[in-house]
């Protein structure tokens, strides 16, 4: 799915608006841009779950895109334009995600939009965006047929929707990392694998299991949970049984923490591992018994360490946001600065005002976008897919998330 330069704004959005209402602002604001003094707003859209279980990862977007368009405003990062940011709520159900879709592609002012969270709820989004010509760019999803095709697998990779664009890693790298230290550094050779049958958390599972059998390592065994569920008990009995090594979890830390849980409360002592789906800490609060020594991979470095999100964290502590920026602030921060500068290119290339095919052009610029973002170099390769491949593992320490090991994948 994940996860984090900047002054507070103070004027130019909405006092405390954090979700702005699409509201035909190009005629508020003027038409023309151009040597006219009047500003032309466009707005960047946001889908994410605002509400529900995963409420913590989607506010934390919404929050880091809020800032990037403070952001560009206090800065007049695009002469004569003004971001606006519309957020709404897909509650991590793909329906609601293509109703959002459908919303931000009837909008004529909306030029680009952030999300979603969950690779499921794309699946159901693209077709819209596409058809509209609007650019998506997700924080979060890691699947790797959204970019690839359903028969990347095959070595048949084939990009499906020019539209779509994202800042995390995909699942093909981060699955492959999460084998190899399970099976390299942990030490790990008998691992019992679980997914939730999502699209993310299937498709994740498949990845690592492939990988970790082809490094010499077996699979004690394998079983399904259901999102939204909380006994899993008969898993975890399966898992004790099976005198499985380990734990490896396709999911969400709603599912993940239950699950070790209850893995622990049959006195298996054995770590879990999850993908970036898990690494949170609302997955160490979902374990009543201690986690300590269970373990995530998340894409990119930690965001705490890194040089290029110093001001990034500073600035979004000083918004008073009240939500944290969690897992993927820094990869949506990212993400709506790669659509401001499309934007940017759009209304450079065209004398200085906004043209009134934006959305079109605003597609073309994306492809050549190149910055050093929050979390490091952000550009896009012929998939759309970002060429940042770094990783880390963490692991639970002392009941709070501790990284142990960070590196750029090499297949």
């Amino acid at each position: 799915m994940r996860h984090r330069s900047l002054l507070i704004l103070t004027t130019v959005l909405t006092t405390g608006a954090l979700t702005l209402t699409a509201c035909s602002s190009r005629d508020e604001g003027g038409k023309s841009n151009g040597g006219s003094g009047k500003t032309t707003t466009v707005i960047i859209g946001v889908d994410a779950p605002l509400t529900g279980s995963l409420s913590a990862l989607g506010q934390g977007i919404k929050n880091s895109v809020d800032l990037a368009a403070k952001t560009a405003n206090k800065n007049k990062e695009v002469s004569g334009v003004e971001f606006k940011v519309e957020a709404l709520d897909d509650q991590a159900i793909p329906a609601s995600g293509q109703a959002n879709a459908t919303k931000f592609a009837g909008n004529k002012d909306v030029i680009g939009a952030v999300g979603p969270l969950n690779s499921g709820v794309a699946q159901s989004m693209q077709g819209v965006f596409d058809t509209a010509g609007l650019v998506q760019v997700s924080p979060a999803n890691t699947n790797p047929s959204l970019s690839q095709g359903d028969n990347w697998g095959k070595g048949e990779k084939k990009r499906g929707f020019k539209t779509y664009f994202r800042t995390a890693t995909t699942d093909v790298i981060q699955g492959k990392f999460a084998a190899q230290y399970l099976y390299n550094d942990a030490k790990k050779k008998n691992v019992y694998v679980v997914d939730d049958k999502q699209t993310y958390g299937a498709g994740l599972a498949a990845i690592f299991s492939e990988e970790f059998k082809r490094l010499g390592g077996k699979i004690a065994g394998s079983d399904h949970v259901t999102t939204k569920e909380t006994d899993f008990s008969s898993t975890a009995n399966k898992i004790k049984g099976s005198q499985a090594d380990s734990v490896y979890f396709g999911g969400q830390y709603p599912e993940g923490g239950l699950l070790s849980d209850q893995v622990k409360k049959t006195g298996a002592d054995i770590p879990l591992m999850g993908g970036d789906g898990v690494y949170d800490p609302a997955f160490i609060k979902a374990s009543a018994q201690s986690n300590d020594g269970d373990l995530a991979t998340s894409v990119g470095f930690p965001v705490e360490k890194l040089e290029t999100a110093k001001k990034f964290i500073a600035d979004y502590t000083a918004a008073g946001y009240k939500d944290p920026y969690a897992a993927y602030g820094g990869y949506s921060y990212d993400a709506a600065w790669s659509i401001i500068q499309a934007v940017k290119a759009a209304v450079q290339a065209n004398g200085g005002k906004l043209p009134t095919d934006a959305r079109a052009k605003v597609l073309e610029a994306m492809s050549k976008v190149s910055f050093e973002g929050v979390t490091g170099k952000v550009s896009f390769d012929e998939y759309g897919d970002t060429t940042n491949k770094q990783l880390t593992v963490y692991s639970v320490k002392n009941g709070a998330w501790t990284d142990v090991k960070s590196a750029t994948f090499k297949d």
